[in-house]
């Protein structure tokens, strides 16, 4: 299938995700297929991914926050400029798996960061200084080669204490400003049921100048996310025939590599 005209970004795709190795529930049901995936994305007009790592769930409010208003130009110009694919984190370990991915392939960026599901990997490490480091390292390392674009996943997520309590998820939440703030990056936030924390700890972070240049983005820049493998569309859906794909779908156990997989979203079927 020939390329679109137009050119997207699916600014969160979830590539260390076992479903793109053919990985469900355990079980092995076909070959890894990110090439075919990738191919039937770009067929679709979706030119760049920002890679996010699987983390305990996904999020019904999800941002890019750009953090600090003297590189907000530069951030836009270089950030929102760019027409391609992004791998977000959900840990340090993740991050660097996410890296590793997004340095196979042009056309695929990273995050780094730590999921608020996720932080309280920073105490179980024994050192959160040192965790700290790590991910700064990364970020740099990352930065440098051209890949990583942003910090994140990061915010406050109390649907899931059971992962992580609230209170180190706070804490390691206001700590990864101080990432981004050292990188000059803008910010991948996640949010549910926390908002009024949220916002608190987003507004001493804030700087008012944000606010206008948010206000100001063309909307031919404003970027989306299908969240794949996670997501897609059903048939009893209200928009279903709107976004319809123009690939078959086989089942997972009758896998073809020209074939979405049935219940699997994809960066293709973003629009």
């Amino acid at each position: 299938m020939a390329s679109t005209g137009v050119k997207l970004i699916d600014i969160a795709v979830n590539f260390t995700d076992g479903m793109f190795r053919g990985i469900y529930h355990g079980k092995q049901c076909h070959a890894a297929d990110i090439p075919a995936v990738l191919a039937r994305a770009r067929a679709a007009g979706v030119d760049r991914i920002i890679i996010r790592c699987f983390a305990a769930g996904h999020s019904p409010f999800r941002f890019l926050f750009l953090a600090y208003g003297s590189d907000l130009v530069c951030l836009i110009s270089r950030f929102l400029g760019l027409v391609r694919r992004k791998v977000t984190g959900g840990s340090l370990k993740e991050s660097r798996e996410a890296l590793e991915i997004a340095e196979t392939d042009g056309r695929l960026f990273c995050m780094v960061g730590v999921h608020p599901t996720r932080c309280g990997e920073f105490e179980e490490s024994g050192d959160p200084k040192g965790h700290f480091q790590a991910l700064l390292a990364l970020a740099k390392e990352g930065i440098a080669k051209g890949k990583v674009v942003a910090v994140g996943e990061c915010g406050l997520d109390y649907d899931r204490l059971h992962f992580c309590p609230s209170d180190v998820q706070k804490k390691y939440f206001k700590k990864q400003f101080e990432l981004a703030e050292a990188v000059k990056l803008p910010m991948f936030l996640h949010m549910r049921a926390a908002g009024e924390d949220f916002c608190e700890i987003v507004s001493e972070n804030l700087h008012s100048e944000n606010l206008e240049v948010l206000q100001g983005i063309p909307a031919e820049r404003m970027m989306i996310e299908t969240d794949s493998p996670y997501c897609d569309i059903k048939n009893t859906h209200a928009g279903i025939k709107l976004v319809k794909s123009v690939w078959p779908s086989k089942k997972k156990e009758k896998y073809e590599p020209d074939s979405t997989v049935k219940g699997r979203n994809e960066a293709c079927l973003v629009r």
